[in-house]
Order: structure tokens, then sequence, then C-alpha cells
């Protein structure tokens, strides 16, 4: 197995732009990997019946109806309730296929206590399920709330960026699915040109609220191996505007903790050497 810095790094960029709401990425995932359903559920806010992220479900489409009123357009009830077809049409969907991000500072790889989370040669982060003892540091330790422990295992469980495709070459199952291409996977050097050209197209047909989500290598989780092209504002998809990981100040807090101990063992010995006198 080649090292990861001998490898390139590979990731996941979805456009939204073009999500229809298929599915087929979900299917594409739970079929090759195995992953049990959970409850098909139908949400009284949504056509979503799988609501987030969780161990049985690591590919989410999210389906976010959008009234009139949020974009701008006054006078907004809900749709169907005007007569005739406009009143029908004041609003939009915003479709959007979440996945783990794959960080580039992962903090469920930060925490995890056995060596179960580990980076491979392709950037991207997996569990090892032999070795995963259940303790759900990693749970905390993500700061999209990607990751969770299988009800009646225990265990971690997340997105694997399909690892045993990507080590025989092939691309991720749920990308292989996509009939839009709104999940493209590769090169994420070459995801990053495509996704800044994908933008400035939008911007010029007038669609200035489009924006990049997860490209930035300053970002607090170092830039992610998954990044998205969005429609609006992140909150809006159920993403945090600003995601930090939790481990990212733990040095400095290691640093004044030493000092702070120190200082502690240094009033000691002086007290303890003036009682002597």
């Amino acid at each position: 197995m080649t090292g990861y810095d001998e490898q390139p790094r590979v990731g996941f960029f979805t456009d939204t732009s073009v999500c229809i709401g298929c599915k087929a990425c979900e299917v594409a995932c739970k079929e090759w990997n195995g992953v049990p359903d959970d409850g098909f559920n139908l949400l009284g806010t949504s056509f979503d019946n799988t609501g987030e992220l969780g161990a049985n479900s690591w590919r989410h489409v999210a389906f976010i109806e959008q009234p009139a009123v949020d974009l701008g357009m006054p006078g907004f009830q809900r749709p169907g309730d005007g007569s005739g077809a406009e009143g029908r049409t004041d609003f939009r969907w915003l479709m959007s296929s979440d996945v783990c991000k794959h960080c580039t500072h992962a903090g469920c790889l930060d925490v995890c206590p056995t060596g179960a989370l580990f980076r491979t040669e392709f950037g991207t982060v997996v569990v090892q399920q032999d070795i995963c003892n259940g303790c759900g540091y990693c749970v905390s330790g993500c700061p999209y709330g990607v990751i969770e422990r299988r009800e009646g295992d225990g265990r971690a469980w997340k997105c694997t960026l399909c690892y045993d495709r990507l080590r025989d070459g092939l691309e991720p199952a749920c990308a292989k699915a996509c009939p839009t291409d709104s999940i493209q996977f590769g090169v994420l050097d070459e995801l990053r040109e495509r996704a800044a050209l994908r933008l400035n197209d939008l911007h010029e047909r007038g669609m200035t609220e489009a924006r990049l989500y997860g490209e930035d290598p300053d970002d607090g989780v170092g830039g992610n191996g998954a990044f998205f092209l969005l429609l609006d504002e992140p909150e809006v998809y159920g993403l945090p505007p600003d995601p930090v990981v939790p481990t990212r100040d733990a040095p400095a807090m290691w640093r004044f903790a030493g000092i702070a101990a120190s200082a502690m063992v240094g009033i000691a010995v002086s007290a303890f050497a003036g009682r002597r006198r």
C-alpha cells in the first residue's frame, strides 16, 4: 500500500444546483456497503425520509422547500394556497446530497483512543470496525455531526468513500450512480478548479447567491475532502457556517496546562524548602 504523501488526495465535489433529489446515491451507497435501512420515516416537513447522516445513512439527500418569502417574493403563504398555477409555483426546491467531509484536520481521528480511525493513502478517513470499541469519542469530535454509533452494535460507522472500490481503481458507488453528475469524484485539486469555474458560470448567469462550501484550506477543519456548491447560506442546508475541529486548540491547552503544573510544582518546592530552613 502506497503512502498518503505519495498518492494524490481524492474526494467529492457536490454541485447542488444540478441535484434532482432522485436518491440514487443513497441507494447505491447502501447496496454497495451493506448499510442497513434506517426506518424510512417520512418527515412532516419534507419528502426526505432519512433526516440526517448517521450510522445507517452514509449519504443523505436533503429536500428543502424554500418559500417565496425567503426568496424576496412578498405575499407568499403556501404552495397551492393561491388560485391558479402562479400560486402553486411561488417556491423552489433546494436539494443536496450530504456525506462525511473527510476533513483535513479530522476531529474524529484526533480523539480515537484505539486507532480504529485512520487516514488512508487517498487522504480519506475510515473506521476499522474490528478495532472500534464503541467509546463514542469520535461522535463528539466531529464538527458536522456525521459519525454515529449504530444501535444494537455500539460501534461507530460512517462513509468510507468506498475505500475498497478506490483500491481497485473504481469511483465510489454514489458518484457512479448519480445521473446528473451532481456528485463528482476525483483528485481534490482538480475538483477545486472545476468548482471555481462552475461558480463563475453561475454568477455570470445572475445566480449571485451561489457559493462554495468546505473548499477553503484555511477554515476551521483545514478544508474538506468533500465540498459543495450551494445556492444559499450553509445553515439552510443544515451545515455549520464556520465549522471548527474541537481539537484545534488542544496543543495550546496542554501547553498552558504544563506551564500551570510547572508553576504549582515550583511553588510547592519553594514552600517545602522554606519550611526546612
